[in-house]
């Protein structure tokens, strides 16, 4: 399963509306097929390993992070392709809770008689899909917040230079970031004063770009798509995960509206002083309200600079 998780992660931010879905087939102790699905959402990715494996999947186990599809789409049911190739056992890590599949997946295996085990790292399984699993759950893309910020919590000098306060170690980790995503919003004063391109500036990586949001209550250009509030970006068709680049208005908006599932805090070594501040107000009335929202996922160097991952509490 664990070599599973990290294929689905070769087709995050390319999938949507379908997650990022891997499925590893094993034969006798050896991997005979392998598959992740594919940018744009096809072929699934137990159709590209049963295709890989052939008829060396008759009596193996498939490995697959989310419940099989049970009802053709675009193609056939990976349910009934699981069936047909006649393995012996799926391993699944967790149910799929669209409502064209939620359960049925597993039942259309069962009824075939194939042997079935459900739970399989299936917290790695919900953080590798949680765009997904959050679209499904709470009708709009998983939100990450991203923060560049001083050690004294500036995002900017007082005349507003802000390139760059982080080293290029921490800018590389951000484009990674874009390239895993499949939006990216910045606010109006973001781009009237930067212009920016939010593109993804890794070697190999260039055509992975996301979609471009503008937060905004004016028109945006060719190219960009505007939404009035946070709460619009259920609207956003096609995006799983979106990722916030924008200030501080923008920053302390999603927060307010408490829209943000991830939020990305880059530290640089430097002391600003009367610098701009990396949020504005987030509508907190006791500081006991901002106890118990954040857990720490991950920490680490880039560079020399700092960064932290909470997820919500």
């Amino acid at each position: 399963m664990g070599a599973a998780l990290a294929l689905g992660e070769r087709g995050r931010g390319r999938t949507a509306p379908n997650p990022c879905v891997a499925c590893v087939i094993v034969q006798a102790g050896c991997v005979v097929g392998r598959g992740w699905t594919q940018a744009g959402g096809r072929p699934h990715a137990e159709a590209m390993a049963l295709a890989e494996a052939g008829d060396a999947a008759r009596g193996a186990t498939a490995y697959v992070t989310l419940e099989p599809c049970a009802l053709p789409g675009r193609g056939p049911a990976c349910a009934d392709l699981l069936v047909a190739a006649k393995v012996a056992r799926v391993v699944a890590a967790i149910q799929d809770p669209h409502h064209r599949v939620d359960g049925s997946g597993f039942e259309s295996l069962t009824r075939a008689g194939i042997a079935l085990s459900i739970g399989v790292r299936g917290a790695d399984a919900e953080a590798s899909m949680i765009g997904f699993l959050t679209r499904q759950r709470l009708d709009r893309p998983a939100v990450t917040l991203k923060l560049a910020t001083s050690l004294d919590g500036a995002i900017a000098t007082a005349s507003g230079e802000s390139q760059w306060i982080t080293g290029p170690e921490a800018r590389a980790h951000t484009h990674l970031e874009r390239a895993r995503h499949d939006a990216i919003l910045v606010g109006r004063g973001t781009f009237d004063a930067d212009a920016p391109r939010l593109d993804v500036r890794l070697p190999g990586l260039e055509d992975r770009a996301p979609r471009r949001v503008l937060l905004s209550r004016t028109a945006a250009p060719e190219g960009w798509t505007v939404i009035a509030s946070p709460a619009d970006i259920a609207t956003l068709e096609g995006v799983n995960e979106l990722l916030v680049e924008g200030g501080a208005a923008t920053a302390a908006a999603f927060l307010a509206a408490d829209l943000v599932d991830r939020l990305l805090l880059y530290r640089a070594p430097i002391l600003i002083g009367a610098g701009k501040a990396a949020l504005g107000d987030i509508g907190l009335g006791t500081l006991a309200e901002a106890h118990g929202r954040w857990r720490l996922v991950d920490s680490r160097m880039l560079g020399s600079d700092r960064l932290d991952a909470y997820v919500r509490a």
